[in-house]
């Protein structure tokens, strides 16, 4: 084992605690993995409590999945490499159930109308739903659409599957989905979120292409975004004071 590796069982270990401590898991749920060199993946083990994942426990597939070495690799793998063969941008994905997010997924919800500025930038227009499916080959054929266009989704009964360059990345939006989701439900009890207007969405998109994030930053155009007339990314500071400014006049 490399020095490189030992460090990405350190933060893989790490961060699969993290998630338990959070009560994003309970019993087996969750899974996380790393990409490593030669179309390799460091994975949490199956069947074991994310409390007690440990460096030693993880264990390391292949491309098809198959165990190199020892160990035994979680049923869901083929999720996480569905999102690999599609972003080679792609260092790290994680699987959690935190429970307003999962909520949303049970009950057929996306989080797909754009409501909060910050989260466009991060996470794009929206956090789609994947349709339900069952487990193995269907569930990642059901996952594929949505790979190249997001960097998170929501999983109809099977909680928030997130990814990013590394693991901090991906774990970040998987806290941003489960965020987004407790906001919406309160303002669901308040009459349900106000989508933002159109204007600010042109700059917002282009701030997340600026930042190196999302399919347009990566050369491609994201097929879930109509096009829009473009708003210089310098106005939007302005256009957010104008539309707050509003909101309170009315």
């Amino acid at each position: 084992m490399n020095a490189a590796e030992a460090q990405l069982r350190r933060v893989v270990a790490d961060y699969s605690r993290r998630l338990h401590s959070r009560g994003w898991v309970a019993n087996h749920d969750g899974n996380l993995s790393v990409r490593l060199a030669g179309g390799r993946f460091l994975c949490t083990p199956g069947a074991t409590s994310k409390a007690e994942v440990s460096e030693a426990s993880l264990v390391v597939v292949d491309q098809s999945g198959a165990v190199v070495g020892r160990g035994r690799v979680f049923s869901e793998i083929g999720l996480h490499l569905t999102v690999y063969r599609q972003r080679a941008d792609v260092g790290a994905v994680v699987h959690a159930h935190p429970v307003t997010a999962s909520g949303f997924g049970a009950a057929g919800c996306a989080l797909d109308v754009p409501f909060w500025p910050e989260a466009v930038v991060s996470l794009g227009p929206g956090v789609p739903l994947v349709p339900l499916a069952a487990p193995g080959p269907a569930a990642a054929e059901a996952l594929a659409p949505y790979v190249a266009d997001h960097d998170a989704v929501l999983l109809a009964g099977n909680g928030v599957l997130a990814w990013g360059v590394d693991v901090e990345q991906a774990y970040l939006r998987m806290e941003l989905v489960e965020h987004l989701a407790r906001i919406a439900l309160v303002a669901h009890q308040l009459g349900g979120v106000r989508p933002l207007p159109a204007a600010l969405l042109p700059p917002l998109l282009e701030a997340r292409k600026q930042a190196g994030l999302g399919p347009q930053a990566r050369g491609q155009r994201p097929a879930a975004v109509p096009s829009m007339p473009s708003v210089p990314a310098a106005d939007l500071a302005a256009i957010i004071r104008q539309e707050i400014t509003a909101a309170l006049k009315g």
